[in-house]
């Protein structure tokens, strides 16, 4: 059940049989043609090296690097910190303290900061726009958040853009994803999953009445703004979004998401609407009540079957960490990092 959410195209995996065509019209803003998130199944990132942490969707503080008191020179992740500060625009650091490098996806770097005049906690995505898909996504990202203002839906601060990088100021989220709380609870009571669920639908309801669809929901996607129990849950990761605007064709034709949420009608190829986030959402109720996902298969194509044929039960053993480590694994990543 894994994926992480910077924006990056994925090789081809063999055992698919959609055509994953990555030519695509800046204009359009249906940007990603036949577009699977495939990082749950193995599949390696374009543009990442065997071994690297995964792209991951959101901004979590989570994992941020502690002070250990040793030498800056003796701490990996403190130099990395370091490298990454003297990249970024001197509008930004005139503004922003870089506190800690929290993540990072093939064409991006996220880090914690710290506003020094507020001294307000914020995260900053750093995406490089030298390259053609951090442009397509940072311009999806971009299109949807700059329209939107909802408690449940991560909020961007302010952009600083340059020749070759985009800097997005966000909101910071250090409560962690849904998925890791699924994880140490293992399935959630009806009363807990319910109020989730509420803040979820509150957050895509919004963005449906604005002619936006997500169409890559999933847990990893939803984060919890600080570590309580009674923390908000926020949407993230618009990197796959659809934007439509008023009068606009509303059904949408592009092969997009994570396998284990794509909706029927996307995987064979009719045009659907914002339907499918409905189905996503479905996916995520199953997972909170039972621990276990509805559809899961290593093989893509059997998994793809079982979703067209839309048979599933409750039994099966609840999510596991031994499971998450083998997905981890499967991604060649550490799993830790926020991004």
């Amino acid at each position: 059940m894994g994926c992480r959410t910077s924006k990056v195209l994925p090789e081809p995996p063999g055992d698919v049989q959609l055509d994953l065509v990555k030519k695509v019209d800046p204009l359009q803003t249906d940007i990603y043609k036949h577009f699977i998130r495939g990082d749950g199944s193995g599949s390696k990132m374009r543009g990442e090296k065997t071994g690297s942490p995964p792209p991951q969707a959101a901004f979590s503080a989570a994992q941020a690097p502690t002070n250990t008191g040793q030498p800056e020179a003796s701490d990996p992740r403190r130099n990395k910190v370091a490298k990454y500060r003297a990249k970024f625009d001197p509008r930004v650091t005139a503004k922003y303290d870089i506190k800690a490098l929290i993540g990072r996806g093939s064409f991006s770097r996220v880090v914690r900061v710290e506003h020094k005049s507020t001294r307000q906690p914020y995260a900053i995505k750093m995406i490089e726009t030298r390259y053609r898909e951090g442009r397509e996504v940072c311009e999806s990202e971009l299109c949807v958040l700059r329209r939107v203002r909802h408690t449940n839906i991560i909020q961007l601060m302010e952009v600083f853009e340059t020749a070759e990088r985009v800097y997005m100021v966000m909101e910071l989220a250090t409560g962690g994803e849904l998925f890791d709380r699924i994880i140490a609870r293992g399935s959630f009571t009806e009363r807990d999953a319910t109020r989730v669920l509420q803040m979820v639908l509150d957050g895509v309801k919004y963005l449906h009445t604005l002619g936006i669809t997500h169409r890559d929901l999933k847990p990893e996607n939803l984060l919890y703004y600080h570590p309580g129990a009674d923390s908000k849950i926020m949407v993230t990761d618009f990197g796959l979004a659809s934007t439509r605007k008023k009068g606009d064709e509303c059904l949408m034709k592009t092969t997009c998401g994570t396998p284990e949420y794509i909706a029927p009608e996307i995987l064979v190829r009719k045009p659907y609407t914002n339907a499918v986030d409905m189905w996503a959402l479905g996916v995520i109720s199953y997972i909170l009540l039972s621990g276990t996902m509805p559809f899961e298969d290593d093989n893509r194509m059997r998994l793809y079957r079982q979703i067209l044929k839309g048979k599933y039960s409750f039994s099966g053993e609840p999510l596991s960490l031994h499971a998450r480590e083998r997905d981890e694994g499967e991604r060649g990543g550490d799993g830790n990092a926020p991004w």
